[in-house]
């Protein structure tokens, strides 16, 4: 499935070898609030220092507007991957020009440097051969294991594997062997989950597995504006009116297999400690707001995912972040981490959501990549892939 060069094919001893990875965690106060994106990274990096290479880091973080803004700078990342590796991580002010090339020059084998934010560079995000040139300089080999930010096409995911032999790491393949394998050759019966506000964020992913998935299971707020578009009033509920054609028609290509939550669960206001009601799907009370789905489709798709062979799972099917309006989606997690299922679970609030109910080591595969994943999903080629060397 994964045709794609790795690490493991190419030799990188006495090397200095550029990796891009997705270091953009969550900072405050200095100090990095969740290493998951971090140690996810840490095969690949072990990996080529015990084979001999010297490793040179580069990350975006955050969205930076235009220039260096010390907010967003991955300084406290070396500090923090200097503990991990329980050695000291050098680290360059800036990730192209004088600074990152004399950083760069000095490292020797098994010595470990992190560039500055490439952000801060706008050049990054405009995939500017130039930048992508200079970042190459730097390096031996280019290897991508930034599965989060391999659906841009920007000059330390794209551009730079114009220059360099260019292979993937471990994380990224993974990723891609999983997600790849969920869509092309899934166990079955396949179970997709879509949760999460909105329906224009993933027309592209319902329409695709709509084709490919034996059920589709709706939640969160996108399943309110199915319902509008089925001629239910909907009181206060997040809805998108400009999305109601685009329902209809959804609903209509999956008759068979496309499902709508059967009762929810709603609240006076947009609070959590708002006064709430479970119904059964129909007409919303005036001035009320759909939070989560109900109980009984919690138990519906439930016995979905209990008899599936293979599970996908992006987006919460309520306002889980308000603890009385979490049943939905911790339901829907538990019955996931209770199938027997190939289980595949993305986007930052469905990993949230899978963490926080306490079954994150129950999933078979837990995405790195919100973006990334749901493209996948949509069956589009990742442009940091497509640059890779072929097998």
């Amino acid at each position: 499935m994964f045709d794609k060069k790795s690490v493991k094919d190419i030799d990188v001893k006495g090397k200095k070898v550029l990796v891009r990875v997705d270091y953009n965690v969550p900072i405050k106060d200095g100090q990095v609030g969740d290493d998951t994106r971090i140690t996810a990274a840490m095969p690949t990096l072990e990996y080529l220092l015990k084979n001999g290479a010297a490793v040179i880091l580069m990350s975006h973080l955050g969205r930076p507007k235009g220039g260096p803004d010390p907010k967003y700078s991955l300084r406290p990342v070396a500090a923090y991957l200097s503990n991990l590796l329980g050695k000291e991580v050098k680290f360059s002010e800036d990730c192209i020009g004088p600074l990152a090339e004399a950083a760069a020059a000095n490292l020797r084998p098994g010595e470990v440097l992190i560039l500055e934010n490439t952000r801060f560079h706008p050049e990054e995000e405009k995939n500017d051969p130039e930048m992508s040139r200079q970042l190459a300089s730097l390096a031996d080999i280019y290897v991508n294991d930034a599965f989060g930010s391999a659906h841009r096409a920007h000059a330390s995911t794209e551009g730079v594997a114009r220059h360099l032999p260019a292979v993937s790491g471990f994380l990224l393949e993974k990723e891609i062997k999983y997600l790849g394998q969920a869509i092309a050759n899934p166990k079955r019966p396949f179970v997709a989950i879509l949760g999460g506000a909105k329906i224009s964020d993933k027309i592209g992913v319902i329409r695709n597995l709509l084709t490919r998935a034996d059920q589709v299971l709706i939640g969160g707020g996108m399943a309110n504006t199915f319902f509008k578009a089925q001629g239910y009033p909907i009181g206060e509920s997040l809805v998108e009116d400009d999305a109601l054609d685009t329902a209809r028609a959804l609903v209509e290509e999956g008759s068979t297999h496309l499902r709508l939550p059967v009762d929810v669960v709603i609240a006076e206001k947009f609070d959590a400690e708002a006064e709430k009601k479970t119904m059964e799907m129909g007409p919303i009370p005036s001035g009320w707001r759909i939070m989560d789905i109900g109980p009984k489709t919690v138990e519906i798709y439930s016995k979905a995912i209990h008899g599936a062979g293979t599970v996908v799972w992006n987006g919460p099917m309520g306002v889980f972040e308000f603890f009385r309006f979490s049943d939905g989606t911790f339901g829907v997690a538990k019955a996931v981490a209770k199938s027997k299922a190939t289980s595949i679970v993305g986007g930052g609030d469905s990993v949230a959501a899978i963490v926080q109910s306490g079954v994150a080591d129950k999933i078979t595969h837990i995405s790195t990549g919100g973006g990334a994943s749901l493209e996948m999903l949509e069956g589009i080629k990742l442009p940091g892939v497509a640059a890779l060397q072929d097998k």
